[in-house]
């Protein structure tokens, strides 16, 4: 049973709020106040003086006992029917009349009063422990005077509502144009705080201030500390199953640190300004790129082209937060991939604030160098001259000739060993300083992070590209463009999306070399570091190994899964059907994942990747409250127990939640159970809870009794 206390001054809704409490768990009501309410009406239905210089307490006293003792008084817990009666006649309006209201603090502030009061709330309050009770032991809302405090000291959830006097007082007026008598709450709590204090919290009772909600507001404030409350009392019923069995101190700590982290809350985009890194192939940008960043992000090696799209980075110096964008290599009159390549370099530009325009000093001045000078000088970006591949001070005198580009000082460094590096981002940052607009973001850390991962050449720069509504990644027919992670912000339905565009990933690591192995392995950190894979197939190509290993690859890591089947508009009537007989065979391992047919390159059916999306990570994130798992658990038991093994069968004793993302149960046996009742659990799971586009993690810790001393 769930006991309910709420207090607070006049005026702050606790009867309206009450009710609608006790309603939405199916409690009792108990108006406290009406109770009060309907003593002080009894009293002047008795003709008591209640407007003496001096009450006669003594025949107040004796009149409210005879009200109750003689049953003269009954009050309804139906929070649908809450009404009072005296002697049969329902007077739950006349307690509320300008009358009544205005003598009630008389009768309340009578000690001798309040205590048969008290005893009788708690009478009522006692009765709902009964299993033929109005809530059937459920629970029960009370609310009114000293609740918290006397009557109900020891309840489950104690709350003082409060609300500023000026608010208060405007709801009570609200009620006077409605019908309702109208009263001055300073007046009342002035009178009532004589014999009780509800202005401010006693130890153990929490405070709720609506003064800035609204009644639904306040409503789902109570209804999560009252939800709190139930898992708390039903965890620790079903945790004591657990009672005279085997535990260690990780069994302790799992049942007793059963709250989760809320990680949610994070801070929006903040404007910075945005550097860019350009030049010719194999100059060193992606080298000074990782030296500045002070990490490997960048794949690196000693070939021309390994860097193909425009791919940014939040990075940092002398305290200065700004946007690096490295760029594939800038080269005039090419064809195919590398002039993709090289307009993507351009687009970097044109949207960057400051350019870092690296040269290489040991091939020394080219003809491309100063082509790319002229773009630069068109764009009207300041540019910072950066002389890399000077590794010592003795070649220092190299970087004399780059004075001819005309563009400043030329900045003598080496990205590879960080020799002047330094210096170049003092003088990269104030020209960024200096710039007329801050034209980039840091990336928001509250957006959901997604992954588009499978085998090369399947269209995942083609779908991000046409979910971004630009081309914001290199897409070509060869297998194997995108080589670093692109991180990219999609507007989706109005929700933005954190896309990260990896390099396909191949099926034997081992063999890879070079600048496909740095891929894949950068492409296994962005599954990592996603909450959502999206896995892409090529609908018109034969499902291979290779798919299954990469989408295999994003369950283990135990991320939300959907699944893309690209080039769907490619695909005949047979083609279809050959697919839906693959997926009842090599996709059981992940039949609880949404499935999206669609075209990137047409942008056909894309719309309906964020709902598929939206819902995979909601399942991701679900908690399911421990009372509740418990329950359901003991109901599949009951109906379909662990079969018989060696004359001994396992028995479920608990089971908890012990993390979202993904969901992870553990749950406690009297012995093994077998992977075939695991599966039949986790798809029972499912079918009650949901969890679709989540993989669920179920682990089994076998208890043995205590053995006696």
């Amino acid at each position: 049973m769930i006991r309910v206390a709420i207090d607070g001054p006049a005026g702050v809704g606790k009867s309206s709020t009450s009710k609608a409490l006790a309603k939405y768990f199916d409690f009792a009501y108990l108006d406290t106040g009406a109770m009060y309410r309907a003593c002080a009406w009894w009293c002047l239905n008795q003709g008591i003086d209640l407007d003496a210089e001096t009450v006669d307490e003594q025949t107040v006293t004796e009149a409210v006992g005879a009200f109750f003792t003689e049953g003269h008084f009954d009050i309804s817990v139906d929070p649908d029917d809450p009404r009072v009666t005296a002697d049969g006649e329902d007077i739950s309006q006349a307690i509320r009349s300008s009358e009544v209201s205005s003598h009630v603090s008389k009768v309340s502030n009578i000690i001798p009063v309040r205590h048969v009061l008290i005893a009788a709330q708690r009478a009522y309050i006692a009765r709902e422990a009964a299993a033929d009770s109005y809530s059937r032991g459920a629970g029960i809302v009370a609310e009114g005077r000293d609740i918290t405090t006397v009557v109900a000291p020891d309840a489950e959830v104690r709350i003082l509502l409060t609300a500023s006097e000026a608010v208060r007082q405007a709801r009570r007026t609200g009620q006077a144009v409605a019908g309702v008598g109208a009263e001055d709450v300073a007046a009342r709590d002035k009178a009532d705080s004589q014999v009780t204090n509800f202005l401010t919290a006693a130890d153990g009772v929490l405070t709720v201030d609506n003064s800035d909600m609204d009644f639904s507001q306040t409503l789902d404030v109570l209804t999560t500390i009252v939800e709190d409350a139930i898992e708390e009392q039903e965890y620790e019923q079903y945790a004591a199953n657990l009672t005279g069995y085997e535990l260690d101190e990780g069994d302790e700590a799992l049942i007793e640190g059963r709250g989760f982290a809320d990680d949610s809350a994070s801070a929006g985009p903040r404007q910075v300004g945005v550097l860019a890194v350009v030049g010719r192939p194999n100059v060193g940008k992606s080298s000074l790129v990782n030296r500045i960043l002070g990490r490997r992000a960048a794949v690196v090696e000693d070939t021309p082209g390994v860097t193909r799209d425009r791919v940014s980075y939040d990075a940092e110096w002398a305290g200065t937060d700004f946007k690096l964008v490295d760029t594939g290599g800038w080269e005039a009159d090419v064809e195919g991939i590398d002039s993709a390549i090289a307009s993507q370099a351009q687009i970097a530009v044109q949207l960057a604030d400051a350019v870092v325009f690296v040269v290489d000093a040991q091939v020394g001045m080219t003809d491309t160098d100063e082509r790319i000078v002229k773009m630069l000088r068109a764009s009207g970006k300041p540019v910072t001259l950066a002389v890399n591949k000077i590794d010592d001070g003795a070649s220092e005198y190299m970087a004399a000739e780059f004075w001819k580009l005309g563009l400043g000082e030329p900045y003598a460094i080496s990205a590879m060993h960080g020799r002047g590096v330094g210096d170049l981002l003092d003088a990269a940052l104030d020209s960024l300083a200096k710039a007329e607009k801050t034209s980039g973001y840091l990336t928001p850390t509250n957006l959901r992070r997604v992954a588009l991962v499978g085998r090369p050449n399947v269209g995942k720069s083609s779908l991000l590209n046409q979910l971004a509504d630009e081309e914001r990644a290199v897409v070509n027919d060869l297998a194997g463009t995108t080589r670093d992670p692109v991180d990219e912000i999609v507007t989706m339905d109005g929700e933005d999306w954190l896309f990260i565009d990896t390099a396909g990933i191949k099926r034997r690591q081992h063999k890879l070399t070079g600048a496909e192995y740095y891929s894949s392995l950068r492409t296994q950190a962005a599954i990592e570091r996603a909450e959502l894979a999206l896995v892409l197939f090529d609908a018109s190509q034969p499902i291979s190994d290779q798919d299954l290993k990469v989408m295999s690859t994003a369950v283990d890591a135990g991320r939300a899964i959907v699944l893309v089947f690209n080039k769907w508009d490619a695909m005949d009537e047979f083609d279809k059907q050959r697919l839906e007989r693959l997926w009842a065979t090599e996709f059981d391992r992940v039949t609880w994942a949404q499935r999206v047919n669609l075209s990137a390159k047409t942008g056909w059916h894309t719309n309906r990747l964020s709902k598929a999306m939206r819902e995979a990570l909601q399942s991701w994130d679900q908690r399911v409250p421990t009372g509740k798992l418990n329950a359901f658990l003991g109901q599949i038991q009951a109906a379909h127990p662990h079969p018989l093994r060696g004359g001994k069968q396992p028995r479920i004793l608990f089971a908890t939640q012990a993390g979202t993302r993904p969901p992870r149960f553990v749950i406690f046996a009297t012995g093994f159970l077998e992977h075939g009742y695991r599966r039949f659990l986790e798809r029972s799971l499912r079918e009650e809870f949901g969890f679709e586009g989540s993989p669920i993690q179920i682990s089994v810790n076998i208890r043995e009794k205590k053995k006696r001393k």
